[in-house]
């Protein structure tokens, strides 16, 4: 049976990067938030627009349209082999209908992987974190610097910091991630499908150890 798998972690954990390396790895793909809400403005539904226009305001998309619009995303052909949801579910009741949309579409409970990281070194990867701004590649001054500093090594393009990559609002970021997500935690866990990761290792040993989660499981 084709496996919905979730991506779980504080900001910084690397879910992101993670769940790209592992969607190609297992040919299904990766859908993040982002991603969903970007397809349904485009197709102009009702649902679409009206997430839309809170996101055009700024403002977080309800669950009573966010759900339906995952609904519809999961539903697509490509998700027939499984898929990996990055950024949804963010809350409990998130998490619930989740569980109910599953079950409507004929998949089977998630497997839930947390990318563990400690705060403190959370704030050290995100605080280093530095973007090149015409070809995206990320870099880390503490961790993964480039060869000049400030400069891209792939195109020359020049490094920046995201404006929320502060120490004091990455404090703030991590307590709205205690507040909203960690109770998923403990919600996967009670139903045994949560596999816990060491986010401190090296990107390729993470990796290593998800895709075994993945494989070893019933589903896949």
């Amino acid at each position: 049976m084709a496996q919905i798998l979730i991506f779980l972690g504080p900001p910084g954990a690397g879910k992101g990067t993670q769940a790209r390396v592992v969607a190609r790895e297992l040919g299904i793909p990766h859908i993040s938030t982002g991603d969903i809400l970007r397809a349904a403005a485009s197709k102009k539904t009702s649902l679409g627009l009206a997430a839309k226009a809170k996101m055009d305001k700024g403002q977080l998309v309800p669950d009573d349209l966010m759900c339906p619009i995952v609904e519809d995303r999961l539903c697509q052909p490509d998700c027939k082999e499984g898929a990996i949801l990055d950024g949804f579910p963010r809350t409990l009741a998130q998490a619930e209908c989740l569980t109910a949309m599953l079950s409507r579409v004929g998949l089977d409970e998630p497997l839930v992987l947390n990318i563990h990281v400690e705060p403190e070194s959370v704030i050290k990867r995100l605080t280093g974190r530095r973007t090149c701004q015409t070809c995206g590649e990320i870099y880390n001054v503490y961790l993964n610097p480039p060869l000049r500093d400030g400069i891209c090594d792939q195109d020359g393009g020049q490094l920046v910091q995201r404006a929320d990559d502060n120490e004091e609002a990455i404090r703030i970021r991590l307590q709205a991630y205690d507040h909203d997500t960690l109770p998923l935690i403990d919600y996967y866990q009670s139903k045994g499908h949560l596999r816990q990761v060491d986010g401190n290792e090296e990107p390729e040993a993470i990796t290593a150890k998800l895709l075994s989660f993945v494989k070893t499981h019933d589903y896949l």
